[in-house]
């Protein structure tokens, strides 16, 4: 599967760079009309019970925007640039809404936001600015589909007797690794500035984006011992598949969302997986009738040598 291009990387931040513009101008422009501590959390009713200053109110949101725009630019397909503007859209409109409901004298008193009306709204903008993106995407070319087969057998690496062999490689995910360190980031903060519940937020971010980050890049070996995948940071995460638990190897294009509903350590029904992008795959199919896969650059090799290293260890 071809990775983005950058027209479709700059489609995918449009939106967003649009929707921080357009909050900032607003902010500027009401600036004399908003009070000296923002309306930041309502209750169901539309009661103010938090409040945050212009400052931090202003680098909040941005990060909010920016961090958004980061991860949609990183992992955005062709027929996915809907949903990136309407991301945009609906939290654009939901900050827009957010100004207008403090633009008056005392907000510790009322604050004009409606919950379920002001929802709405930002729901209505994010269903436009979704159209858009629809509209635009015919300006990127289609994907190609790959020209090898969906699954491959390799052949059997030729190996001598005796002779001993491996093959290791790295591979990671930028998309993973932004997103874990923004999560790690935010935490902290979150911790030492949100009230209870609030700082339920800053555990998710710790829950969130250590695995994430561990999981950002791994290491895949194949050799005497098997298949083995790691994290490339620290020992563990460790998924360690032996010779005498495989049946054999090939390589599969996978598409992260449609086959697995994600990436990282991925469990579905007959089959487990380490997903950090849409591609070539490594499948191996274990004694179990389960399957592991790995995406990882060249495949193809280390299938072929793991086939060949399992063919040996079932002749001794």
């Amino acid at each position: 599967m071809n990775r983005a291009t950058p027209r479709l990387r700059a489609l995918a931040a449009l939106p967003f760079v649009l929707a921080l513009a357009v909050h900032l101008l607003l902010f500027a422009r009401w600036r004399d009309e908003l009070p000296a501590e923002l309306a930041t959390h309502f209750s169901a009713g539309g009661e103010a019970d938090g409040w945050t200053g212009p400052t931090a109110y202003v680098l909040v949101s941005t990060a909010l925007l920016l961090g958004l725009a980061a991860g949609w630019t990183a992992l955005v397909r062709r027929r996915y640039l809907w949903a990136a503007w309407a991301t945009a859209g609906f939290a654009g409109g939901l900050l827009v809404q957010l100004l207008r409901a403090n633009r008056v004298d005392d907000p510790f008193v009322t604050v004009g936001f409606s919950p379920g009306m002001d929802l709405g709204i930002a729901l209505v903008v994010a269903v436009a600015a979704g159209a858009a993106g629809w509209a635009l995407s015919s300006l990127v070319p289609a994907e190609v589909e790959p020209s090898v087969p969906g699954e491959a057998d390799p052949s059997v690496l030729p190996l001598a007797a005796g002779e001993a062999a491996g093959w290791s490689k790295d591979t990671g995910s930028r998309a993973l690794t932004v997103l874990s360190v923004l999560a790690l980031a935010a935490a902290p903060v979150t911790l030492l500035v949100a009230t209870w519940p609030g700082a339920l937020l800053g555990l998710l971010g710790l829950v969130v984006g250590v695995p994430g980050l561990a999981l950002a890049r791994v290491r895949v070996t194949v050799d005497r011992h098997g298949l083995t995948v790691r994290s490339a940071l620290v020992p563990r995460p460790r998924v360690r598949v032996p010779l005498d638990g495989v049946e054999g190897a090939s390589v599969r294009e996978i598409d992260a969302v449609a086959d697995f509903g994600g990436w990282g350590y991925r469990v579905r029904a007959h089959r487990t997986g380490v997903v950090l992008r849409s591609g070539e795959a490594l499948v191996v199919r274990r004694g179990s009738g389960r399957e592991f896969a790995v995406t990882v650059p060249d495949a193809r090799t280390a299938a072929a040598l793991l086939n060949a290293l399992v063919e040996r260890h079932g002749k001794v």
